[in-house]
């Protein structure tokens, strides 16, 4: 009898001890973005693709920053969160837009002499190069704010350079022939929020 009760006490022990291991699994459905982190290096950390990671998170680019929270899973309903998604962005009538206002806007590449391709938010755009990234000037764009721009389209302020002082932009275009086409001009930038 008492080896029927000892083997009954581990069973359970085993039991509890395996279920807590359950929850720990579960944790790590959500990941916790650390100082030097990126998509790629959480996809590969995670065995989760990194477009999955920017699907279940509703990321418009791969900008993360230190303490957001990733959900790694599927989320349960998709469809209530795409429809959320549209309303932010802006429509004819302004709404989401925080502040618009017109600056200069140049291109520019990530292959040119000098250039590590990596933007000060620390988004790869060689191996990226489908992201729509600005430089700005950070005192009047903040980092990481997302913006749409005349003529570009929606995109994230993630890069600074040091010609960009003031009312000036400098939109990422992957192909150098197509950012000298672009040449500098005019442009209406809106604020989003």
């Amino acid at each position: 009898m008492k080896k029927v009760l000892f083997s009954l006490a581990v069973a359970m022990m085993i039991t509890i001890f395996t279920s807590g291991m359950n929850e720990t699994s579960a944790a790590a459905s959500v990941h916790t973005v650390k100082k030097g982190d990126t998509l790629y290096k959480i996809s590969q950390m995670h065995k989760v693709s990194v477009t999955n990671i920017m699907k279940w998170n509703n990321l418009k680019s791969s900008l993360i920053k230190p303490n957001q929270k990733l959900r790694l899973v599927k989320p349960a309903k998709v469809a209530s969160s795409t429809s959320s998604k549209k309303s932010k962005l802006p429509s004819r009538n302004d709404d989401g837009v925080v502040k618009e206002f017109t600056v200069s806007a140049t291109a520019y590449t990530a292959h040119c002499n000098g250039c590590t391709g990596v933007t000060k938010t620390g988004l790869n755009l060689r191996k990226n190069p489908d992201l729509k990234v600005i430089a700005v000037d950070p005192s009047i764009i903040k980092l990481g704010t997302k913006v749409h721009v005349e003529g570009y389209g929606y995109a994230i302020a993630g890069d600074i350079g040091s010609a960009i002082k003031g009312n000036k932009i400098d939109v990422f275009i992957p192909n150098k022939t197509r950012a000298y086409q672009w040449g500098r001009k005019n442009v209406t930038i809106k604020i989003l929020d």
